[in-house]
């Protein structure tokens, strides 16, 4: 009796052991299906006094979505600057939305020194917003720029989570049948 309850002890050291690691996977499948709903370039740089626009480029089934164009250093507390529908426009920034292409682009011009920080694409849904950071800088030099999303970079950072959640999947399955092994040689003892 009390060599079936240290074995059940063991088993139950193991199936912990492991469940924090597998809910880690899960979240990091689940952050790696989100990343690719929503891509936008991670660093966009204007000219002080000039214009820039920033597109934010959306899978499709979100083009009925509403959009937003925020800034802070951080999502959770960014203050929204334009949106989609009903406040396209603000003082310097507007916003439009192209629900064919799946793209809204934000524009601002007149660009100050205090505009540059952080800027974040956001499709509102319920639930959980998709949502990406863009970095502004703003410099001295006299030039516009506009900017694109780079889909091949996005598909590269898509290609690489992938490969490290396969990698992953297969140290966790790896571990997993290890610990099962080594709980089925300490019940035969």
């Amino acid at each position: 009796m009390a060599k079936k309850s240290v074995n059940n002890g063991y088993q139950l050291v193991f199936f912990y052991i492991f469940t924090g690691p597998a809910l880690f996977l899960f979240w990091l499948t689940k952050h790696v299906v989100d990343s690719g709903q929503l891509s936008a370039p991670m660093v966009v740089t204007g000219a002080n006094g000039a214009s820039v626009a920033v597109s934010c480029q959306y899978v499709l089934q979100f083009k009925e979505y509403p959009k937003y164009w925020c800034k802070g250093a951080f999502y959770e507390l960014c203050r929204i600057v334009v949106r989609t529908p009903g406040e396209e426009h603000s003082d310097r920034s507007s916003i439009a939305d192209d629900k064919d292409a799946g793209v809204f682009t934000v524009t601002m011009s007149s660009l100050k020194e205090s505009d540059q920080g952080m800027y974040w694409c956001v499709i509102a849904r319920h639930g959980k917003n998709v949502y990406t950071g863009v970095s502004l800088r703003v410099s001295h030099t006299v030039m516009t720029t506009t900017a694109t999303p780079l889909l091949t970079l996005e598909q590269e950072e898509i290609s690489w989570w992938a490969t490290l959640r396969w990698i992953l999947f297969i140290l966790m399955l790896s571990c997993l049948a290890s610990t099962h092994l080594a709980a089925w040689r300490m019940s035969r003892i």
